[in-house]
């Protein structure tokens, strides 16, 4: 059928699915034999796949027997790190970084930073991500690689106070210099690393910086309880009473972590007159053994946003953020001890449109809607292990899989169409990785860029 004079052809028409919808105060929904329509990268329309059936597209997807949903976020990782992948295991916090991964990093170059972003955004891609969150070095290197595959990206240069107020310029240089890159798909933080590797000077600088330039932050604070006691023993202070004093809770702030975050520091976090949200990676805490995780419950109930994410694979082993979904919602119940905490609706609503808001994308990304950005996944639920379909929130948590991921698409884009990626070459980057792997794991040096001493 030609377009209408009045109307050019849709971009991209998907039909025929289920798509999750969000109702105006925020309930999680779905409409059934549905269909999106996509212009300019946008949104444009979610009517029935009946009415859409006359519409005119320059593509169009039949997705029957899928489920769309907003592409997942992955509210914090290191994506290079990919190429460390059960380098360190079965280790305490302190010796993982210490005696391997902080020597190993030692090492980097910017085309390891390279390949292992691109078997990141790759790995990414085929998990449903279409936007991650990224703390790490050479992010130039990593930002030309989103650039490239069509991913988004959050994108802060880490830096720790040992590297001089060089490593601070650097972060501020290259957030500025990014922002709003990849036509829009590349947003900057500044990144200092920690408040146990960063000086309280060294932060209050930070928080002047993105006060100045408009800019958010994100970094690890409180990562876990040692931290908090080390932090109280040594200062009296809470690492997030640390953040209070040095400026950086008036900023727009993405906390890593927060299993440390203890009942004083509720009120804190409270009256913060910045834009706080915190990210959870619960994996990474079960693996480790720390005895407590992000206490998901009391941030909400004083309006922080908890969006989900993976950490680096070096600590979890993966960027499955749909495995994330599914053990918040599972460790949540046993540390509340109460089994309708989390709900699946619930896990999907921090899946979805808190982890839009704690990466600063509340307004454009997080919900299939009119004028929202088009990062959207279709969700195969014909398999078996997705059979049969009573609760279809419990369904896509707790049974379907990221690899039930058959098309991921962002801004209008497909990147990945029936399971077969469009825009990477994985093969290629892991050949060229292995052979760069010896190199890169040689720790005879001694050296480490860091001290993990909290």
């Amino acid at each position: 059928m030609r377009p209408s004079r009045t109307e050019a052809a849709a971009d991209l028409i998907i039909t025929r699915c289920t798509v999750l919808v969000h109702d105006d105060q925020e309930r999680i929904g779905f409409r059934e034999d549905a269909a999106i329509v996509v212009r300019d990268g946008l949104v444009a329309s979610v009517t029935s796949a009946a009415d859409a059936a006359g519409l005119a597209a320059v593509e169009r997807l039949d997705a029957r027997g899928q489920v769309a949903l907003p592409g997942l976020i992955n509210c914090h990782t290191h994506a290079p790190m990919v190429a460390l992948r059960g380098l360190a295991e079965d280790l305490p916090t302190e010796e993982w970084f210490n005696d391997v991964v902080w020597p190993v990093e030692s090492n980097l170059t910017e085309k390891d930073v390279e390949l292992g972003a691109r078997l990141a955004c790759a790995e990414m891609i085929r998990a449903g991500v279409t936007c991650f969150a990224d703390h790490y070095f050479s992010m130039d290197t990593v930002a030309a690689v989103v650039t490239e595959c069509g991913i988004r990206a959050h994108l802060g240069e880490a830096c720790f106070s040992s590297q001089g107020p060089q490593g601070r310029e650097k972060s501020a240089e290259f957030a500025l210099r990014h922002r709003s890159a990849a036509g829009g798909r590349i947003t900057t933080a500044l990144a200092p690393h920690a408040p146990y590797t960063v000086t309280d000077t060294d932060l209050a600088a930070t928080a002047r910086l993105a006060l100045e330039h408009g800019l958010p932050v994100h970094l690890h604070a409180a990562e876990n309880r040692d931290q908090t006691d080390t932090s109280l023993a040594r200062h009296g202070l809470t690492p997030i009473e640390v953040l209070d004093r040095t400026g950086l809770l008036a900023t727009d702030l993405l906390i890593a972590h927060g299993t440390g975050i203890i009942e004083r520091d509720l009120p804190v976090l409270e009256r913060a007159s910045g834009r706080i949200a915190v990210a959870t990676a619960p994996r990474g805490y079960l693996k480790f053994g720390w005895p407590d995780t992000t206490p998901i419950r009391a941030l909400r109930a004083i309006g922080i946003p908890v969006g989900l994410a993976t950490d680096g694979a070096a600590s979890n082993n993966s960027l499955d953020v749909w495995e994330s979904m599914a053990l918040t919602s599972l460790v949540q119940k046993s540390t509340e001890g109460d089994p309708r905490w989390l709900t699946s609706r619930q896990a999907l609503h921090h899946a979805t449109l808190q982890s839009a808001r704690a990466v600063g994308l509340g307004d454009s990304i997080g919900s299939i809607a009119p004028g929202r950005r088009a990062d959207l996944i279709l969700v195969d639920l014909t398999g078996p292990h997705t059979q049969p379909v009573h609760d279809l929130a419990a369904t896509l948590v707790h049974s379907a899989r990221s690899a039930d991921v058959r098309t991921t698409i962002v801004d209008g884009r497909v990147l990945m169409r029936d399971r077969e990626l469009l825009t990477l070459d994985v093969p290629a980057v892991v050949r060229e990785l292995g052979d760069r792997l010896p190199a890169l794991v040689d720790r005879s040096h001694g050296r480490r860029i860091q001290e993990y001493d909290t």
